[in-house]
C-alpha cells in the first residue's frame, strides 16, 4: 500500500517515513501543500497523511483539491489544532480522520487501516484464499495452518497479490504500489522480492502458489 506524507518539518516526516516503511507501506514525502496536490495528480496513493500548516498551500485547501479532483484514498489529517471547530472544518473539506499531534505511531498505523477499510475495503482485517491467512494488523501469515514469516515488503507483496487473485499483475503496477517514487522501473528489486516470497510460501508443499505468465506478470 502506497502513502503520502505531507508534513514540512523534516524531523516528524522522516520520522513518519521510517516508521511506515518499517511497516511495509510504500511510502512518498511532501514538504508543502502544492507539491502534494502534484504528486497526488501523478502517483496513486491509498492514503495522505496531511498535515494542517503547510507553505504554499495549507493543508485544508489540499484536502479540498485532492476531493474535487477526486482523489479516493484516505485522507488523515495531522495537527495540532484540536478545537471541535477546527476537527469539523477539516472534515467537511473531505478529510476521513483526525489526529492531534503529538500522537503514538502506533495510533496512527491504527487509524490508517481504519480509512482504507473504509475506502473500498483495500485492507481487510484478514484474508484467506487458496488456503492462505493473512492478517494486515500484524503482517502474519499462514499457509494450510503453517505459519510463514515474511518481511513487511514480502507481506505488501502477496497480500497486494492475494487482492487481485486470478489477475496477472505487472511489475510496473507492483512498483507504483508497493514502492515509493524512487523505485527503478528497470531494477531486479521485484524479481528478488518475488523469489524469496515464492521460497518461503512454497517450501514444504507441492503446490506452487504464484505463477509468472510471460510479458504480462505475477498471478496468484
Amino acid at each position: 500500500m502506497r502513502v503520502l506524507v505531507v508534513e514540512d518539518e523534516e524531523a516528524i516526516a522522516s520520522a513518519l517515513e521510517k516508521g511506515l516503511i518499517k511497516e511495509g507501506y510504500a511510502v512518498d514525502i511532501a514538504g508543502d501543500g502544492l507539491e502534494a496536490i502534484e504528486k497526488a495528480s501523478i502517483n496513486n496513493y491509498d492514503v495522505v497523511c496531511l498535515d494542517l500548516n503547510l507553505p504554499r498551500i495549507d493543508g485544508l485547501e489540499v484536502c479540498r483539491r485532492l476531493r474535487e479532483d477526486r482523489f479516493g484514498g484516505g485522507i488523515i489529517m495531522l495537527t495540532a489544532r484540536s478545537t471541535i471547530k477546527e476537527r469539523i472544518e477539516g472534515l467537511d473539506m473531505g478529510a476521513d480522520d483526525y489526529l492531534v499531534k503529538p500522537f503514538a505511531f502506533s495510533e496512527l498505523k491504527a487509524r490508517i487501516r481504519a480509512v482504507t477499510r473504509r475506502e473500498g475495503g483495500l485492507r481487510e482485517p484478514v484474508l484467506n484464499t487458496r488456503g492462505l491467512e493473512l492478517d494486515p494488523n500484524t503482517n502474519r501469515v499462514k499457509r494450510d495452518g503453517r505459519e510463514i514469516h515474511l518481511t513487511p515488503k514480502e507481506f505488501s507483496l502477496l497480500y497486494y497479490l492475494a487482492r487481485n487473485e486470478g489477475r496477472a499483475v505487472p511489475q510496473e503496477e507492483l512498483l507504483e504500489h508497493i514502492w515509493d517514487e524512487h523505485a527503478n522501473p528497470f531494477t531486479q528489486t521485484v524479481k528478488v522480492h518475488m523469489n524469496n516470497l515464492r521460497r518461503k510460501l512454497n517450501e514444504g508443499f507441492e503446490e506452487q502458489l504464484i505463477e509468472t505468465i510471460r510479458g504480462k506478470g505475477y498471478v496468484l
